[in-house]
């Protein structure tokens, strides 16, 4: 019995590692972002035009792993979740390391809201708290720094009528 007890924990033990191993791998080498498209956006603000690498999520399943696993992610760089009409939307911190700024933008390319420094790993519900065709994810921070407030204008090719 004692015998069986440990084996059943060892292997436990080593599920764990190994899932544990799979994720530091994902997170170190880039694995888990490797599917993501890149592209540039421009955001307008009163202190001027702020360029901004960003990753597209632009399937379902892109947008399901979004920024998870990521230690950190560095300034002037994001994500964009583009959805094909406008609608309520809603975001969550499962999973993701870093705190994030979450700008929810209308299908005009005008900044409707943000959510500023989410809490990392949280699964509270953050909502666009209005009808938005995508979120722009920034690291904590960054929509300060670069002065970026509701009214501001987001000029990518997901914006149509944004010129």
């Amino acid at each position: 019995m004692i015998l069986k007890g440990f084996i059943g924990r060892a292997a436990g033990c080593a599920a764990l590692l190994s899932f544990l191993l799979v994720m530091a791998f994902m997170t170190t080498t880039g694995f888990a972002q490797a599917t993501f498209k890149k592209d540039q956006l421009t955001v307008k603000t009163s202190t001027g035009d702020h360029v901004i690498a960003v990753e597209l999520a632009l399937s379902e399943e892109q947008k399901s792993l979004g920024l998870m696993f990521r230690p950190k992610v560095p300034p002037d760089t994001g994500m964009l979740f583009p959805y094909d009409r406008p609608r309520e939307l809603t975001m969550w911190m499962r999973n993701t390391y870093a705190s994030l700024d979450m700008i929810f933008i209308r299908q005009d390319g005008v900044v409707h809201r943000i959510e500023y420094s989410t809490e990392p790993m949280s699964e509270r519900v953050i909502s666009s708290q209005g009808n938005v065709t995508a979120v722009l994810e920034l690291a904590a921070g960054e929509a300060k720094r670069l002065a970026i407030k509701p009214g501001d204008r987001v000029l990518h090719a997901t914006f149509k009528l944004a010129r």
